[in-house]
Formats: C-alpha cells, sequence, structure tokens
C-alpha cells in the first residue's frame, strides 16, 4: 500500500447525474474516488476487497439512491435499487472505515416522503425502492454510531443535480451530525 491518497470515496450510481456530478467534485478536490456500478452481492465483495487491499481504509461511502432512475421508471428498472444492497454495501464498509468517515445517501423528496407525499405519474416504483433502501440504512444507524460512522442522507429535487451532487460532496467532506440535508424546494417538507 505505497502512497495513499489524504481521502477515498466509493460512489456509487457515478455514471451520469447526481453520481457523476458527485465523482468529479470529489476528484477536483484531489479525493481519490471509486466507483461501483452494479449492486449484486457479488460485485460489493469485489469493490470491498479490492479497496481493502489496495488502500486499507474507506473515508466516505455515496450511495446514490436512483442509479439513473427518472420519472415513468418501470417496476422492473427499479428492482436494481433492492434495500439489501444497499445495506450489505454499508456494513462491508463500515469496518474499513475510521472513525469520523461518513455514509451518505443521495435521495430525491419524493422517495425521501415517499407514501406520505404524492409522487408524479409513473415515479412510485423507483420512489417506493428508494425509500426503502433509506429505511434500511436508517436501521444501522446504532452501528454506523458504534463505529464513529456519520450517516447523512441528502434529500433533493429531482431536477436539481447539480446543487444536490455539491449537497452531497458537502456531506461527504464536512464534520456534521448524523441526519437530513434537504436541498432545493421547501415544499416537501411542508405538510396538508
Amino acid at each position: 500500500m505505497g502512497h495513499q491518497p489524504e481521502r477515498i470515496v466509493l460512489v456509487t450510481g457515478a455514471a451520469g447525474g447526481v453520481g457523476a456530478e458527485a465523482a468529479r467534485l470529489l476528484a477536483a478536490a484531489g479525493t481519490h474516488v471509486i466507483t461501483a456500478a452494479r449492486w449484486d452481492e457479488a460485485s460489493i465483495s469485489t469493490v470491498i476487497d479490492s479497496i481493502a487491499a489496495e488502500h486499507g481504509r474507506l473515508d466516505g461511502v455515496i450511495i446514490n439512491a436512483s442509479c439513473g432512475l427518472d420519472i415513468d421508471s418501470s417496476p422492473a428498472d427499479a428492482v436494481g435499487l433492492r434495500p439489501d444492497a444497499q445495506r450489505r454495501l454499508a456494513r462491508q464498509a463500515v469496518p474499513l472505515m475510521p472513525a469520523g468517515a461518513r455514509i451518505v445517501f443521495a435521495t430525491t423528496h419524493q422517495a425521501h416522503f415517499y407514501p406520505a407525499k404524492a409522487v408524479p405519474k409513473g415515479y412510485a416504483a423507483a420512489a417506493a425502492s428508494m425509500r426503502a433502501g433509506e429505511t434500511a440504512l436508517h436501521a444501522l444507524r446504532a452501528e454506523f454510531a458504534r463505529a464513529g460512522v456519520q450517516f447523512t442522507v441528502v434529500s433533493g429535487d429531482l431536477t436539481d443535480r447539480r446543487d444536490m451532487a455539491a449537497a452531497v460532496v458537502n456531506a461527504t467532506n464536512v464534520a456534521n451530525s448524523s441526519g437530513v440535508v434537504y436541498v432545493g424546494r421547501a415544499d416537501y417538507q411542508m405538510t396538508a
């Protein structure tokens, strides 16, 4: 493990959208970014084992919930966003994470508040899948806390990708208490 970069962050869903922009912003600031596109158990284990062998640590994990899902995604498209895969990734990453490391879950307002708030037509499958992933990760908060790992959810508008990516990067880089960061419109936080 020769010279090690100052920070090492794993970004899922970095092929496009928020994940790609977050990876670009992190890399531009000197962070060593590792990307992962597959959610199956073998792929997750391979990525984590590779990080352990090459770097011995992981300073942050960005779990980009949508990974390209958009309005009109079918239920079949949402199947790949199984919450068990997100939970498995987090659980396998935590042993590599030093105290103060961060797990950031990037989602949409529509998914974060699902099913309490209506979603755009055609978005229910994606919203339900992302919400299930967020709920699965919330269930691990005690494990994260015992390891000294902060867990933050970044919830943003469907169309606000640049601001969303900047907020995800900020949550990955800046020490803060675990919680939720809202990006974009505030109307999703209001009750009817």
